[in-house]
């Protein structure tokens, strides 16, 4: 069995509408010829969702939302909800990011909450899941990021899903989880989904120099880049990855 690879970048609040025009112009003739089997997302910042959805029509690129509400309106001082983004052709949601459970104490029941609106409105929720340097230290990574699916995905369908392990000791930090390690909990977290096609990406400080390594894995189904994916280059190389065909 052949799971399709999914390349994502969330561009987290960097670039306004002018630099997502000129990020555009030099990625399209960079992803031309991408190998068959391949999806790339890009998640913008929700102003430049507009921008980046016209000037990469055509390319078969798929556009993420960073986040999205549980509600379809109401009295919640911004935030942005599913009809929204559906309306300027979002596909996707990142759910659950590390940055917003730690900043905005988002819980796992509002990630929950979060992603079933996301596929009721038809969306493909990218639920990001991953332990802290504190708690894999103290031997809990696998129960952390069990709790995490489990009331992360309650009510939600396992087949329009991804998922994305991101240690949170790796984000931002240039520390990268061995391939090896970054695999295993991949392969422990599509047991606990429980659909053995389910795409399990890895993120956390995902570069040039690591992607072939982490793509040659056999649990790892794509990654969600953080800052190699502001760049029309790195974020192509990363996207044209190089590792023998899995069978």
């Amino acid at each position: 069995m052949v799971r399709k690879a999914v390349i994502a970048g969330n561009w987290k609040m960097h670039m306004t509408c002018a630099e997502t025009r000129e990020f555009a112009a030099a990625f399209r003739p960079l992803i031309a010829d991408l190998p068959a089997g391949r999806e790339v997302v890009l998640a913008p910042p929700f102003t430049a969702i507009p921008t980046l959805c016209r000037h990469l029509a055509g390319t078969g690129v798929a556009i993420a939302a960073q986040n999205v509400h549980w509600d379809d309106q109401g009295a919640y001082t911004g935030m942005i909800s599913a009809p929204m983004l559906v309306e300027h052709g979002v596909s996707h949601a990142i759910v659950g990011h590390s940055e917003p459970r730690k900043y905005y104490s988002e819980t796992d029941e509002q990630i929950n909450l979060r992603a079933r609106t996301a596929q009721r409105h038809g969306l493909i929720p990218i639920l990001c899941v991953g332990e802290s340097l504190d708690q894999r230290e103290a031997g809990e990574t696998e129960r952390v990021i069990h709790r995490q699916i489990e009331q992360g995905l309650e009510d939600v369908d396992p087949v329009r899903l991804i998922v994305a392990y991101e240690p949170i000791w790796a984000i931002g930090t240039g520390k990268t989880c061995a391939a090896d390690e970054a695999n295993r909990v991949c392969g422990l977290i599509r047991g606990w989904v429980g659909n053995p096609e389910v795409t399990v990406q890895y993120g956390g400080s995902v570069n040039t120099a690591t992607i072939d390594e982490l793509m040659a894995q056999s649990d790892i189904d794509g990654v969600l880049v953080g800052g190699a994916s502001l760049k029309a280059e790195s974020f192509a190389r990363i996207a044209n990855y190089q590792v023998p065909a899995r069978v």
